[in-house]
């Protein structure tokens, strides 16, 4: 139902004048009568009595009044509502990788807390494989993660992108010369969760270029992965964006390779529809957030998205440096 129509309605029932009616809204006496036309043909029942210079309400049409009255107030309550974010109440369930932890959601975290004081956020931080499986089942409202959700009634949101590179600790002293795989190989490598894409392609990488003979130790914490890194118990494909302190202090070095490594591509999942307009401004507070903060860092740390979320970065060709 049309609220512009059932406006019209309620003005009409108080001027009991189509002129006046039309003078009101800014419209024309022509519209008013197709308005009320329509609503009529909808409900199934003639709402006024037209005479010669005033109309009146039928029974129907008073019994109608009623309703259309709180309709209106309904509407008009929910947009004074919505104009100030203040009075947001309620819980938002966010799913986050740690990578994203690590890096810009404490700013999206203040962001959210300064535009809506009463709104609770009940975070989970876990794995992407892990996240997917608790949006899938309808246990967060939107999760912020490395790949793209399929599926009928889902919204991706692209942020930005994380570029990978090989770290190693800087009591290793391997920051000098250009390294190959084979000398990496040398020492444990360390990568995300086992199945995630950057797991994949390290797996897809080493077989190609090794044979496969390389063991993968993965690891479903990111900080227990770097604290390993900094200790010198071996090396891993990080993003830059994460380790940005560890880099700065030389607790860690960026190796140099003859391979190119794909960049993590960040993505926001939600679910897309009417009932979900608080959600989707969450969604695109975090989009901006993101961008913002790929905005203000070199390239080879973060950069704005560079690839469709829907393609798979991970299956990318293996290119040589």
């Amino acid at each position: 139902m049309n609220m512009r129509f059932v406006e019209t309605f309620v003005w009409l029932a108080k001027l009991k004048n189509f002129r006046l009616t039309a003078e009101k809204l800014h419209t024309t006496q022509a519209a008013v009568s197709s308005r009320i036309a329509t609503l009529e043909q909808e409900l199934g029942v003639r709402l006024f009595e037209r005479g010669d210079r005033a109309v009146t309400l039928t029974l129907d049409g008073s019994k109608a009044l009623g309703f259309a009255e709180r309709m209106l107030r309904t509407m008009n309550e929910m947009q004074e509502s919505l104009k100030d974010r203040e009075s947001y109440t309620g819980v938002i369930r966010i799913g986050v990788i740690e990578s994203i932890i690590h890096s810009w959601f404490p700013q999206l975290m203040s962001r959210i807390h300064q535009a809506y004081p009463k709104l609770e956020v009940e975070l989970s931080g876990d794995t992407t494989i892990r996240l997917m499986e608790q949006f899938g089942r309808g246990n967060l409202d939107l999760i912020l993660h490395t790949d793209h959700v399929a599926g009928a009634g889902v919204r991706n949101l692209a942020l930005c992108d994380f570029p990978m590179c090989w770290v190693g600790a800087g009591s290793l002293k391997l920051h000098g010369e250009r390294l190959t795989l084979q000398e990496l190989s040398h020492f444990p490598v360390l990568s995300f969760s086992r199945n995630s894409g950057p797991h994949r392609f390290l797996e897809r990488l080493f077989a190609e270029y090794q044979g496969g003979r390389v063991h993968i130790n993965c690891m479903t914490s990111v900080s227990a992965m770097v604290r390993l890194v900094v200790d010198g118990f071996g090396v891993a494909m990080l993003p830059p964006a994460i380790i940005q302190r560890e880099l700065a202090e030389g607790a860690v070095e960026m190796l140099k390779m003859d391979t190119h490594m794909p960049a993590m591509p960040l993505v926001c999942s939600l679910r897309s529809g009417l009932e979900t307009p608080l959600i989707q401004q969450v969604a695109v507070e975090a989009q901006r957030t993101a961008q913002d903060f790929a905005g203000n860092l070199p390239a080879h740390v973060a950069r704005l998205p560079s690839v469709n979320p829907a393609a798979d970065p991970w299956a990318l060709s293996l290119q040589t440096a």
